[in-house]
């Protein structure tokens, strides 16, 4: 699987098109682990022909004959956990526990929502006694996936978007595009439908531009960088199509006086978790004053005692960034943060004892103001701005003070104040006291976070059209 070049288009793989080779690079060793194609306006043509080919069948099957693909699908993925673990880890260096327990899981963890979803969905609502509402399948859907999550992406899209009886192009991230490969297996194996089901390599002013201009695509879901969504939706301009993003975000997460003790502790590792690389990641932390100097100390101490290490090491560490680029771009983010703010913890460079590969040392930086590049600017690494305030009003203002609204996050043993907060900060999510989501919540933001919604009857109701009929006799 590693090393296979084709694309899968129209229930087979097919060789490119082009040969415009492209290398993908393990960022615990900073060496090729692979080699992939690169799409060209050929290859997304094929694509995009196969799946407008297979649609009207597609979309006219039962909801039965879905159910049983996608259980089929479901079992496939069970099986061959494992080798998506080992995938996961080795393209975007997620270390392999992690990948197992949390890359992998939530892939299963989707699929479970969205077939319980699924299994009682209507398509059909009664609007008066002669007035029907119909839920149809918007059409072919281009779905262009990070490599930050890889599993957890793929699966909100294309799940949804082939239950509600769609066809898709995916077009996974060809900085980690092993997974990808990998459950287009798993689709075949599962026994879909000559092209209902495509997928391509290609990068984003190549495929991912064609895509989304594509006369034939009737709607693009993207997960990825907010400068991204903003290139996609003036593509898909001309030709009106449906646009659901998924973006970035830079997390609130307000400790008040009366949290949790270990509140600080428990926001600090889950900046970190997943080296940093999580848009809903809770990367401001903002703590009353009366625990303030606490929070930091805390935070400082998780930082210092994270361990990071190869992908490939068995434990509970973080692992490298996932290339060069991200590397990069965090070392310039944490050189500005040490120009504006007091740093406590990590710096510039690897961590002690490691000389190649993309690590970050977790860093902390206190004393922060929100005008900070770093308070304002999604690093998207392993790096933690910590933020002192007085009042409700204060830490409401400042939690909502971003582009972005993805996640926010709220610590209060008082619950009027918890609900009240919550009610005021302009994000799609809010997670108080560290209780999560449940199995089908909408996952999705405001602002320049994003406009979609993904997860459960929520994901499917995405790729869906309504259409009004008038005259419809009773049954």
């Amino acid at each position: 699987m590693l090393e296979k070049r084709d694309f899968y288009i129209n229930g087979a793989w097919v060789s490119p098109a082009t040969a415009n080779d492209f290398a993908v690079i393990d960022p615990s060793t900073e060496e090729q682990c692979a080699v992939i194609s690169l799409g060209g306006q050929a290859d997304t043509d094929a694509a995009v022909s196969a799946a407008r080919a297979a649609f009207d069948s597609w979309s006219q099957t039962s909801r039965e004959e879905r159910m049983a693909l996608l259980e089929k699908l479901a079992a496939v993925y069970d099986a061959r956990q494992e080798e998506m673990a080992q995938a996961m880890s080795m393209e975007m260096g997620a270390p392999i526990a992690l990948s197992r327990a949390q890359q992998v899981g939530a892939g299963s963890w989707h699929i479970g929502g969205f077939l319980k979803a699924f299994k009682d969905f209507s398509f059909e609502k009664d609007f008066t006694a002669t007035e029907k509402t119909l839920l149809e399948p918007i059409g072919v859907c281009a779905l262009i996936t990070p490599w930050n999550w890889p599993m957890n992406q793929i699966i909100l899209k294309a799940i949804p978007a082939i239950a509600t009886g769609c066809t898709v192009i995916l077009k996974p991230s060809e900085v980690a595009p092993l997974s990808g490969h990998l459950f287009a297996e798993f689709m075949h194996e599962a026994g879909f439908p000559a092209g209902v089901f495509n997928m391509l390599n290609g990068d984003g002013p190549g495929v991912g531009s064609q895509l989304s201009s594509h006369p034939d695509v009737d709607m693009v879901s993207f997960t990825g960088s907010t400068r991204a969504g903003i290139a996609i939706s003036k593509a898909a301009a001309d030709t009106l199509k449906r646009v659901s993003l998924e973006l970035g975000g830079k997390g609130a997460n307000i400790i008040f006086a009366d949290a949790n003790p270990k509140a600080a502790k428990q926001g600090a590792i889950r900046c970190f978790r997943n080296s940093g690389q999580s848009c809903n990641a809770p990367t401001r932390m903002l703590v009353h004053k009366s625990r303030y100097d606490e929070a930091v100390e805390m935070a400082a101490d998780v930082a210092n005692n994270t361990h990071v290490g190869p992908a490939s090491e068995e434990g509970k560490h973080i692992g490298p960034v996932v290339s060069e680029v991200q590397f990069n771009k965090i070392q310039g983010l944490i050189e500005k943060g040490m120009a504006e703010a007091r740093m406590v913890a990590g710096g510039l460079g690897r961590p002690d004892g490691l000389n190649r590969g993309y690590y970050v040392k977790p860093t902390v930086f206190a004393d922060v103001t929100n005008d900070m590049t770093i308070a304002q600017e999604e690093i998207f690494g392993p790096v933690l701005s910590i933020i002192p305030f007085e009042t409700e009003e204060e830490a409401v203002a400042i939690a909502n003070d971003t582009p972005y609204g993805l996640t926010n996050y709220v610590q209060t043993e008082d619950d009027a104040l918890r609900r009240r907060v919550a009610r005021r900060l302009r994000s799609g999510m809010v997670e108080t006291n560290g209780v999560g989501f449940a199995q089908g919540s909408p996952f999705g933001g405001y602002k320049q976070s994003g406009n979609g919604r993904e997860g459960g009857a929520f994901g499917l109701e995405e790729f869906l059209e309504v259409k009004a009929v008038s005259g419809w006799a009773a049954e």
